[in-house]
């Protein structure tokens, strides 16, 4: 598993966020090595999952078409 350093990770909240602390992700688009880290707006210094680009991509995709 490859470690990233994610010090530079410029987080944006999700925007199907309602501002009241419901269920949010920040993902850190843009972000070097063609990989997309995901975290909990709820607990940004816990975990965060590192997936790939086409990965995200494809995540995007179905959840918008309803899948």
């Amino acid at each position: 598993m490859r470690a990233y350093d994610l010090s530079t990770a410029q987080w944006r909240k999700s925007t199907y966020s309602d501002g009241h602390g419901g269920d949010c992700l920040e993902v850190a688009y843009d972000f070097p090595g063609g990989v997309v880290p995901v975290r909990d707006s709820k607990n940004p210094t816990g975990p965060v999952l590192v997936v790939t680009a086409p990965a995200w991509r494809a995540f995007v995709e179905g959840v918008s078409a309803g899948g």
